[in-house]
């Protein structure tokens, strides 16, 4: 009876382990595929996490429209992060350990992406990266990660350019969350102004999601720079420009790492900084204007999905999925290798976000582009082969403001 009784024991423990050890390989089975997303549908991060979601939807019905992937439809299981960095990293084991996902896309901030880098990589998952700017992300050496959009040494050089060539200002401060994002977005702008012989008069870092930055303003004040240089996502971005009113700093030039300072949200009343969001300037990856085929499609069929007009957050994950079937039906298989090997050989000329390849280290070479809020709306000013609009230079003084 002993003998029985550990004879089952162990092929129990067998059939436990054994969905596990398939890893990705059942999500190909039955009569879908299924693609697993990590991003922010709550916390702090909400608003982008749904901006994701919808830029999700588009691109899945697009892609069953056609007839999904193997012959199979196409389904998206979603983890919500909470806008936490633990919280991604259980969201990838359970997608991948429960769920059998062969393939993951996410997360929204450089702080949950990075902490979610080492997982897939040792559970040996392709990860596409949509949004998460930090460069650190694709500094790891890991052969499993890929990111669609451009990063932080990319925002930098595009915001330098920008400032060269309309009217040179030769002083610079740096505002910037204390996480991933903020710090990688500080260290890429300190290298590349310094290089450029911008002298950076102050650098601060402060808590994200703080009620109050009227002292770290005031600071930045006191050094009277021409330029300043956010690094924030949109609740702080809102709350450091009505703030920067309030203590009255008036430099020439609001410029800024994109991320809330270039969320659809940003200038409006209701959910951003309305007309304290006027002539801030915010390197971008994509707007409906911009002249890759399918840009305008998406944009109507995002709005007659949500109301509203899209920024590029919705844009990336839209992408992301496009990439993710595009690698699937180009290997043929929904096994994660196979799609790893077809994420590096992947070679899309043409998308409503630009030409995709990766390069060695995972890296899409996306062109960024320099926005301005001008009456309430983004208008692309740089590099002026592709602006719509003339900047407004230098930024008017809150006092006479209208």
């Amino acid at each position: 009876m002993k003998r029985s009784a550990l004879v089952f024991s162990a092929l129990l423990a067998t059939m436990l382990l054994w969905p596990a050890c398939k890893g990705g390989s059942q999500s190909g089975q039955g009569n879908t595929v299924k693609i697993g997303v990590v991003t922010s549908l709550t916390g702090s991060n909400a608003a982008f996490g749904q901006a994701h979601k919808n830029g999700y939807t588009i691109a899945l019905e697009e892609i069953n429209a056609k007839g999904g992937l193997l012959g199979k439809k196409v389904e998206l299981d979603y983890y919500d992060d909470q806008s936490r960095p633990d919280q991604a990293v259980q969201g990838v084991s359970k997608l991948v350990d429960q769920d059998h996902v062969p393939i993951i896309l996410g997360a929204y901030s450089s702080e949950s992406t990075r902490a979610i880098v080492p997982v897939v990589t040792q559970k040996q998952i392709p990860l596409i990266m949509p949004t998460a700017v930090a460069d650190n992300v694709v500094e790891t050496g890991s052969q499993w990660v890929f990111r669609i959009c451009a990063g932080s040494g990319s925002y930098a050089s595009a915001t330098l350019d920008f400032l060269k060539n309309n009217g040179d200002p030769k002083t610079l401060a740096i505002v910037y969350e204390n996480t991933n994002f903020g710090q990688s977005n500080n260290k890429s702008m300190t290298g590349a102004a310094q290089a450029a012989g911008l002298k950076l008069v102050d650098s601060e870092a402060y808590q994200a999601s703080s009620p109050d930055y009227k002292s770290v303003l005031q600071r930045v004040k006191n050094k009277n720079p021409e330029v300043i240089y956010f690094a924030s996502y949109l609740l702080d971005a809102s709350t450091l420009m009505r703030q920067a009113e309030q203590v009255n700093l008036n430099p020439k030039y609001y410029t800024s790492a994109g991320t809330g300072f270039a969320a659809a949200e940003f200038p409006t009343p209701d959910k951003g900084a309305g007309k304290y969001a006027e002539y801030t300037y915010s390197v971008s990856q994509w707007l409906p204007s911009v002249k890759w085929k399918g840009s305008a499609e998406f944009d109507d069929k995002y709005f007659k999905l949500t109301q509203t007009h899209p920024a590029y957050h919705g844009m990336e994950s839209y992408a992301a999925l496009i990439v993710a079937a595009a690698a699937i039906d180009n290997a043929k298989s929904a096994q994660p290798q196979a799609i790893r090997d077809a994420l590096k050989q992947l070679n899309i000329p043409e998308t409503p976000f630009g030409p995709i390849k990766f390069d060695a280290r995972g890296q899409n070479q996306h062109p960024v582009i320099v926005t301005q809020v001008q009456s309430g709306k983004y208008k692309v000013v740089w590099p002026a082969e592709a602006a719509e609009a003339k900047p407004i230079i230098p930024t008017p003084e809150w006092s006479k403001r209208q």
